[in-house]
């Protein structure tokens, strides 16, 4: 399918879980790997050959993006590597094409990947598994087809429905693996919920990032407009605005 996935033939001695970070990549290094901070991808940039070259010659819109990339993480996982790496980098590569470099770095760094080229497109985990990203899971096409406006604009936006008020438990998972269960409903904002977790965890609202699926969750978008059902978890990824 979309994940091209497979071993280099290098000799990889596997870390132990819990190693310390100046150890992280030691046994791709040793092979002639290093290490290298992510920079930001670019459509039309050749990092390595691995990425795809169906820019220019397939159009598609926006949606059909969406659906490609959909397809593309929820099929990786079943050839190779592991669930959680694959979720992390879904992760990754939505902060880095969301201009948030350090969230992106922070998110890398914390699940012990090791990028060799500085790139997302092609990465290992502390075990030696090797995972390939397609460039269109990375940056959208040059050529993406724009999608079509508000047609009727006389009479102002139109908000969309909003569902009746009916309350559920909502399991959050923080990044320290900690189940978290707010009082939510389909019509709060994430914006809200940040605010609810904080009085109950503590934790600063300007240090949540909240995923669902690999997206970034924005303060003002509702449950409702995502795919979310009540029985799903939603990631939250505490980061240090600070800087570290």
């Amino acid at each position: 399918m979309g994940a091209c996935l497979a071993r280099i033939g290098w000799a990889y001695t596997p870390l132990a879980h819990g190693s310390s970070r100046n150890n992280r990549g030691r046994g791709l290094r040793k092979c002639g790997f290093r290490n290298k901070p992510l920079k930001k991808e670019r459509p039309n940039e050749r990092v390595v050959t691995i990425r795809p070259s169906w820019n220019g010659d397939e159009r598609m819109s926006e949606a059909q993006l969406g659906s490609k990339r959909d397809e593309f993480w929820h099929t990786a996982p079943a050839f190779e590597g592991r669930q959680e790496i694959w979720d992390t980098l879904r992760a990754a590569a939505s902060a880095l094409e969301g201009n948030d470099l350090e969230l992106a770095q922070a998110i890398v760094d914390g699940a012990c990947i090791t990028l060799p080229h500085g790139t997302l497109a092609d990465c290992y985990d502390e075990l030696g598994n090797r995972y390939q990203i397609p460039g269109y899971c990375l940056a959208p096409p040059a050529n993406l087809i724009p999608e079509p406006g508000d047609k009727d604009q006389s009479d102002g936006p139109k908000r969309p429905a909003v569902a009746p008020k009916k309350e559920f438990q909502l399991k959050v998972r923080l990044s320290t693996a900690k189940d978290v269960l707010l009082s939510a409903s389909m019509t709060d904002t994430i914006g809200e919920l940040k605010t609810q977790l904080q009085a109950q965890e503590g934790i600063a609202v300007s240090h949540q990032r909240w995923y669902f699926f690999g997206k970034l969750l924005t303060d003002e978008s509702r449950l409702q407009d995502s795919r979310f059902q009540k029985d799903f978890v939603i990631q939250v990824i505490m980061v240090n605005t600070g800087g570290l």
